[in-house]
């Protein structure tokens, strides 16, 4: 690993880390005695940077759902399971740098704080004071975050060393691809009920009760469960809750960029050595002999590489005019940009819009009150729990509280209503008659408490009950047992060599079928069957009061010549040596934590944890 890139990646987490103390967690630090949350042999886990790494998370979490998130919504989905565990992996491989004696020189260290960004002033040169002032922000003394540079790039130095130069075989993803690529030909023909030559079959009444009886299972109730729940979602309190108007102005300056949003491009940008390269490659585009993806392709990257994505003038610096005077499918340049002359493509252009205040009122006011409703929601936890644990009954609490009480006779196809929950799928399934209710959380932070009053065992319907349900199972299947019947002597023939004309069959050629592909009008199965034959095989495959019956043709191996292929062959490389670079990597820390030993403050969460409440 070169050591540029090193200080790079350095660089910016521990940017990311400074962002996240300017960002604030309640107050940027939590005072006391207590400083670490835990250790990994002589290395602490600090208490703040457990925070602020929680925090990031809650955010996060927020952004990808589009709504608040509370702590105990957190908590619900292990969030704070998995913020300490990535925590303790990254103090293992500090306590490891240190007893390497692996560090970075004065020198590098400079570098990499004059390259962050948030320390230079107007100029665009590192400012001393924008230096004191960041750090300050963000509860940091110069030596803790000179030092935490140290730490995140020995670290990073490690990781690296663990990591780097791990490859695959090439039989292993030449398996792959030819089990992913592989090609088949098939011919295929399809029968159903007009094609019975017998007409249509009809049931007698002992044929029902045979077919009922060899078909128990399909006509058995499943084993109900009758709970008795009390829950409260926040659509049930949200007409009370209030939101006054500077909360609402607060929210929506927030989401400024959001609504006024200027006029956007969708980019491409391919880089070049010199302006006299960039100018060459545009001439050939402009005179058709090339293309642009040829040009990116001559450089081994993929499209993917060069796109920037959705981005605004400012966005492209000296490239915005140019850029921005463009037409969707124009390439323009050669531009400077931070990484050298280059040509831009514009895919898209996505027009200015702006959403007036008074416009984005009812959707702030709903986000907002929503949001309330969840905290105050969340700050009912505690109490309905008291009431459960000093013997109030669901009942009790429902008259109580603004909870509300319901029953369900829950089954696993039971998705209306609270059955719906995934949460409250998982607690019903596992409840026992013994069990005392205790307050658990929904994703969209409704509560609730269950009680299981009584299990229906699965009993079997009568076929009273389910005559009709019956004569349609035994239709369907009669008519695929006629059909199978009746081409028995057509199929001998296919395996012994003829055509579908001479055994009377209306083939259809079906070619180029691979794994990852179907064929309309076939069941499910059809793949896979068709992947789990010889060629020249002949089988047959039920569907849905039709059969369909196929030769396989022929087998060929992946088209080395198809891009696709060859993209997945990329892939599959790179998904490969990712894992195994992580089991690599994981196998040293756990190494490392077993050598070193872990060591958990559970009183120093709980008081970060407080903080989230």
């Amino acid at each position: 690993m070169k050591g540029n890139n090193v200080s790079k990646s350095a660089m910016w987490v521990l940017m990311a880390l400074l962002i996240l103390g300017l960002g604030g967690f309640g107050v940027t630090n939590l005072s006391g005695n207590i400083h670490s949350v835990g250790s990994v042999g002589d290395t602490e886990i600090d208490l703040n940077k457990y925070a602020r790494a929680l925090q990031a998370e809650i955010r996060a979490l927020e952004a990808d759902r589009g709504e608040p998130v509370s702590f105990a919504q957190a908590q619900a989905v292990g969030l704070d399971t998995q913020v300490l565990s990535r925590l303790v992996a990254e103090a293992a491989l500090d306590h490891e740098t240190a007893q390497l004696g692996l560090s970075i020189g004065d020198e590098n260290l400079r570098d990499q704080i004059l390259d962050i960004p948030g320390f230079r002033g107007v100029n665009g040169e590192f400012d001393r004071e924008a230096y004191s002032f960041a750090l300050d922000q963000a509860g940091l003394s110069e030596a803790v975050f000179e030092e935490d540079v140290r730490t995140e790039a020995a670290r990073t130095l490690l990781q690296g060393a663990i990591i780097s130069g791990v490859s695959v075989p090439l039989a292993y993803t030449d398996t792959l691809l030819t089990y992913v690529g592989e090609v088949r030909d098939v011919t295929l023909a399809t029968l159903s009920r007009g094609d019975l030559a017998t007409g249509l079959p009809e049931p007698t009444e002992e044929d029902l009760r045979s077919f009922h009886q060899a078909h128990l299972p399909d006509f058995t109730t499943p084993e109900t469960r009758k709970i008795t729940y009390a829950w409260l979602t926040p659509e049930m309190i949200i007409d009370e809750v209030e939101v006054d108007e500077a909360a609402l102005r607060e929210a929506y300056q927030a989401r400024l960029a959001e609504f006024d949003r200027p006029e956007h491009r969708l980019v491409e940008r391919l880089a070049f050595p010199d302006r006299a390269a960039a100018a060459a490659a545009k001439a050939e585009i402009d005179a058709g002999t090339r293309s642009f993806e040829d040009f990116v392709l001559e450089r081994g990257l993929e499209l993917s590489d060069v796109d920037m994505g959705d981005v605004s003038k400012g966005d492209l610096e000296g490239a915005g005019e140019d850029v921005f005077a463009a037409d969707a499918g124009d390439i323009v340049g050669p531009l400077d940009s931070p990484i050298g002359p280059a040509l831009f493509r514009v895919n898209a252009v996505l027009q200015a819009s702006k959403t007036t205040f008074e416009e984005a009122e009812p959707e702030l006011r709903d986000m907002l009150a929503a949001d309330r409703a969840r905290r105050v929601i969340d700050a009912q936890i505690d109490s309905v729990d008291d009431l459960l644990a000093g013997g109030a009954t669901l009942e009790d609490v429902a008259s109580e509280t603004n909870l509300e009480l319901g029953q369900i006779e829950w089954h696993d196809g039971v998705v209306e209503g609270i059955g719906a929950y995934p949460e409250f799928r998982r607690a019903a399934a596992a409840i026992t008659a013994t069990d005392y209710p205790s307050v658990a959380t929904l994703e969209d932070g409704s509560i609730f408490a269950m009680r299981l009053d009584e299990i229906t065992e699965p009993e079997i319907m009568p076929l009273e009950e389910v005559r009709e349900a019956v004569r349609e199972a035994w239709v369907s299947q009669s008519v695929t047992d006629a059909l199978r019947a009746q081409v028995a002597d057509q199929v001998t023939a296919l395996e012994n060599g003829d055509s579908f004309p001479d055994a009377d069959l209306d083939g259809e050629a079906v070619t180029g079928l691979t794994r990852r592909g179907f064929q309309p009008g076939t069941p499910p199965e059809f793949i896979e069957t068709v992947f789990g034959m010889n060629e020249g095989d002949v089988t047959l495959v039920d569907g849905n009061e039709r059969l369909f019956v196929l030769r396989l043709d022929r087998v060929a191996p992946p088209n080395d010549d198809d891009p696709e292929l060859a993209q997945l062959r990329r892939g599959l490389t790179d998904q490969a040596a990712n894992d195994i670079a992580q089991d690599l990597y994981q196998v040293v820390a756990n190494d490392i934590r077993n050598r070193a030993g872990i060591t958990l403050d559970q009183q120093a969460l709980n008081a970060v944890h407080a903080n989230f409440q």
